[in-house]
């Protein structure tokens, strides 16, 4: 039994290899003048679709490994992502997304507050961590403000289980949507942006959509990103937490330096930009593959459906909210 479990870990490994390093040479052949042809299959839907295909059906294989390069590849691309942007056109965007954004943040928060807690009976620190990651960017606004609140790992692990479970699933189901309602680039991209959670599904439901619902999408949800911050301070405030250390996400600035870069520095050699956002957006593709690995059976188990009734509801009310906003206002 113990050779046949070694042998199944072996195989398992050897696909998952597999599949990285053919994803891999797809992403670099397409760098090949009048190659895109043969690899336009490989879009971000794509290869998380392939990361939790192999997760699902074979286990995890690298769990620490997709884990950490998932967090610092993604981290690059969106800072190479910058380098396609505009610095003026980025501000308009995020300013005209700012005063919906702080509504929907702390308008988020109370109503996850309510569904949880009042109606639901979900534990106070689990429900306080999956409206936080609902109201700001998923996973990153769970790991930031979990330690500030002291909440324990198997409440960790059910919220951001919780939100990993939604934010596989908005990647594939928003553009369909988007789609079928007839939604603009810019329509799309501030939707986007403010009803799903992680900004690495953000990004790849804007790359999936338009070169235009891209830079909307990156912009408003990177501003939104940064009310981790203010959230972190507020849940010591609440929850008495002094003293805890506060995850300040400095790639947000970084990827501010790089438009800055971008829309004042090269201007005279544009593809220098162009280049870097392009191998950026081949990050993101395989970030999402190592993110798609990452969610198992046991992350599926460990949810409950308490949490995840409270996490689907609250997304659908950010989600209609959103879409009213932008049709009405």
């Amino acid at each position: 039994m113990a050779a046949m479990t070694e042998c199944l870990k072996a195989n398992n490994k050897f696909v998952y290899v597999s599949l990285l390093v053919i994803q891999t040479l797809v992403l670099l052949i397409d760098f090949i003048p009048g190659a895109s042809p043969y690899t336009h299959w490989l879009t971000p839907p794509v290869a998380l679709f392939l990361g939790l295909a192999f997760a699902l059906l074979c286990g995890q294989a690298h769990p620490k490994f997709n884990k950490k390069t998932s967090k610092y590849l993604l981290q690059y691309s969106v800072v190479g992502l910058g380098f396609g942007m505009n610095l003026h056109a980025a501000l308009a965007s995020g300013k005209e997304g700012m005063e919906f954004t702080i509504l929907s943040v702390v308008g988020t928060m109370l109503i996850g507050w309510f569904i949880g807690r009042k109606v639901l009976k979900v534990d106070r620190d689990t429900s306080y961590l999956i409206s936080s990651g609902t109201a700001i960017c998923g996973g990153s606004a769970i790991a930031a403000v979990g330690p500030v609140l002291r909440a324990k790992d198997s409440e960790m692990s059910v919220a951001l289980g919780t939100i990993f479970v939604l934010n596989a699933i908005a990647l594939f189901v928003f553009p369909v949507i988007g789609h079928w309602l007839g939604m603009s680039q810019h329509e799309f991209g501030t939707w986007a942006a403010i009803a799903i959670h992680d900004t690495s599904s953000v990004v790849g439901a804007g790359a999936a959509y338009g070169e235009e619902a891209l830079k909307v999408a990156t912009t408003i949800k990177l501003t939104r990103a940064l009310w981790i911050i203010p959230l972190a301070f507020v849940t010591s405030f609440l929850f008495k937490s002094k003293g805890q250390k506060v995850s300040i996400p400095w790639f947000i600035f970084f990827f501010i330096l790089a438009m800055v870069v971008n829309t004042y520095l090269l201007t005279g050699v544009p593809q220098v930009g162009q280049t870097i956002n392009y191998i950026a957006r081949k990050g993101l593709t395989i970030t999402l593959f190592f993110i798609g690995a990452s969610l198992s059976r046991d992350v599926l188990k460990s949810v409950g459906i308490k949490p995840l009734v409270q996490g689907v509801l609250l997304w659908m009310v950010i989600s209609l909210g959103t879409l009213a906003y932008i049709y009405w206002f």
